[in-house]
């Protein structure tokens, strides 16, 4: 499967972030800021590095101060790697520390240093430019990531830093696009024709075009009705991805930043988390209990208040605090989402974090409360092989064992209670797993019983196929092997149907149908074409096919050739009178004259016998067999 990357631009307002995203990707991103009312498209600062078979590239841009809090942690969660831009002629300035700080907030691990503008400083000094960067970023998480010098305007180094890009995203893994799909909403516009269009990261699974959705908190349904990446129409956009989702049935009003776009309900919409924080060095003020707070989750910024447990104030702390962050709106998140503090008033970053519970209830200050959110922080073994199998919703227990880094001994006892569920020998699933993907099955194989009644149902190599693109391939085949024993839906041959359907006439063609197949019998043998008594009842050219097909499979009309249908039970009499008035051999000219048939009709009648192995060609005489 194709991998998806996103590169992020992080550095000192001016320091020449834009000019190097046009450098690379030969996409001015200002522009875009004309294009976002007239059009679908990836927001403002994204352009497209690398697109090839296997792997794309985007980079984001974020020019100014605020804006880079915001998008940075809009988009932490499809970020793989950061350029840290720093300029030749300043250095790394007080403003570039912070980004810092706010990256390994948020769990970003290192990545690449870009010096840019040095063709404003002398040849002569640039190894010692690059030498004072590099003491600079001592101790940061970019202190042994690698350096490049580039001009952004004359391209000098510029192929160097796309090889350094290339190498350092051939050693990340791909982002498993499996399980929920989950899109932050970073903005909301309306396009004329079109109606409400919105944008963000793909945080964890996959959406495709015409899929059902839920706009949270607000639980407000809603379908995919079209999907960009990049300006081009996509059937799908994966983990990783900028997408731009035009939704159904929803104005502009009933969506805003903030609201997540997912694909289930088994997301959490929470105002209490419970959180392992840890503050900026050198605060300027004290961090006092149940100060208001702005934090930033997602694409979320809500203020709130922070709760200590065992402390009423703090100025330095170098470890992580176990606390609690009380908001004044909902937000959906999930454990190990990561976030950033910010206070409202002087506005500063004072810390970031990550969630170690999204379920948090008010508890007493003291001890006891700490040691429990100290659990909740390690997890329980059961509790990390829950969140690993919802997460990957099937895997070997051997990759268990690896995820969750328990020993395998602990990992066997852990699956012998109910709610895990083993299947063909290595595999090992979750009982809400499987209870979610047989509902999805089920209305699904519904859903197509609606759209195609004559049918006798879903394909189950199709079923397998659609859904695999979301889940593992063995456990789709081990829900619906599951489905049809528990009588969820019945197999019949290759077709899936649920227990209660039987193949039908769409009701609003019922009474055309009915008057067509009356017309049928009252002609007898001397039928015309079907396709005249298709059109003269009314009948779309589009339903032909399957209606042929069904009524054929439920014996209504039976065939004589691709062209002439004749009332079943007519047939059948036909064949019985023909077989009462003959011998064992008979000829064409004895048939015609039994039933009074001109060679028109009594030859692919005759034909039809032979097909059905009722009677066999013999020269100009037929035999019965």
């Amino acid at each position: 499967m194709k991998k998806h990357y996103t590169i992020g631009m992080a550095g000192h307002i001016d320091h020449g972030k834009t000019t190097l995203t046009k450098a690379l990707t030969n996409v001015d991103t200002d522009r875009l800021k004309e294009e976002k009312e007239r059009q679908i498209s990836i927001e403002l600062g994204f352009a497209p590095l690398l697109e090839s078979e296997d792997m794309e590239i985007s980079v984001i841009d974020v020019p100014g101060h605020e804006r880079f809090i915001r998008q940075m942690i809009a988009g932490v969660s499809g970020i793989d790697l950061v350029v840290l831009v720093v300029a030749a002629d300043e250095g790394v300035m007080p403003q570039t520390k912070e980004h810092l700080e706010i990256l390994n907030f948020l769990g970003v691990k290192g990545g690449i240093v870009a010096i840019t503008k040095i063709d404003r400083v002398e040849e002569g000094f640039l190894e010692l430019v690059k030498e004072e960067i590099a003491l600079e970023l001592e101790g940061s998480i970019f202190e042994d990531s690698p350096i490049v010098m580039v001009d952004s305007l004359s391209y000098k180094g510029i192929e160097e830093l796309k090889e350094s890009i290339y190498n350092y995203l051939k050693k990340i893994e791909g982002r498993d696009t499996r399980g929920a799909f989950r899109l932050p909403i970073d903005s909301v516009f309306t396009v004329k024709g079109q109606g409400t269009v919105v944008r963000g990261t793909v945080y964890e699974g996959t959406i495709s075009e015409g899929e059902e959705l839920i706009i949270l908190p607000k639980g407000l349904p809603t379908k995919a009705r079209q999907i960009q990446v990049h300006h081009k129409p996509a059937s799908k956009a994966y983990a990783g991805q900028r997408a731009a989702i035009n939704l159904s049935s929803l104005s502009k009003d009933d969506v805003k930043r903030g609201d997540v776009v997912v694909s289930s309900e088994h997301f959490i919409v929470t105002k209490i988390i419970d959180v392992a924080v840890k503050m900026v060095d050198n605060l300027e003020y004290l961090v006092k209990q149940r100060m208001p707070i702005k934090c930033h989750i997602g694409t979320s910024e809500v203020m709130g208040r922070i709760v200590f447990f065992d402390r009423n104030e703090l100025t330095e702390e170098k470890e992580e605090i176990l606390c609690q962050l009380r908001l004044n709106e909902d937000i959906v998140t999930k454990r190990g989402d990561r976030f950033i503090l910010r206070r409202p008033s002087p506005p500063e970053t004072i810390g970031g974090g990550w969630v170690i519970d999204p379920n948090g209830k008010k508890y007493r200050f003291g001890e006891k409360t700490i040691q429990e959110l100290q659990r909740k922080k390690l997890g329980n073994p059961k509790d990390r092989a829950l969140e690993v199998v919802y997460q990957h919703k099937c895997m070997k227990v051997d990759e268990l064992a690896t995820y969750t880094s328990l020993p395998k001994e602990e990992v066997a006892s852990i699956l012998q209670e109910d709610e895990f569920i083993l299947f063909t020998d290595s595999f090992v699933t979750h009982k809400k797993v499987v209870e979610a993907i047989t509902e999805d099955l089920y209305d699904f194989i519904n859903d197509y019983h609606n759209q195609h009644p004559m049918r006798y149902g879903m394909n189950k190599a199709e079923l397998i196929s659609e859904f695999s693109q979301t889940f593992p391939k063995q456990l789709i085949q081990f829900v619906i092997e599951e489905g049809e024993r528990k009588k969820a839906w019945i197999r019949k041959g290759q077709f899936l149907s649920t227990i209660d359907f039987s193949p039908h006439i769409p009701k609003n063609w019922e009474k055309r149908v009915g008057n067509m197949l009356k017309e049928i019998s009252k002609d007898g043998m001397k039928v015309r074409y079907l396709e005249n008594y298709l059109e003269e009842a009314g009948i779309p050219e589009s339903m032909w096919k399957e209606m042929k097909y069904f009524l054929v499979e439920h014996k209504t009309i039976t065939p004589l050739n691709e062209k002439y249908y004749l009332d079943f039970e007519i047939y059948e009499k036909a064949v019985q009178k023909l077989k009462e008035n003959t011998s064992t051999i008979f000829t064409v000219q004895e048939a015609k004259d039994i039933l009074g048939l001109s060679r028109k009709y009594i030859i692919p009648f005759l034909e039809k016998l032979d097909h059905e192995k009722r009677t066999k060609r013999l020269d100009n005489n037929r035999v019965w067999i």
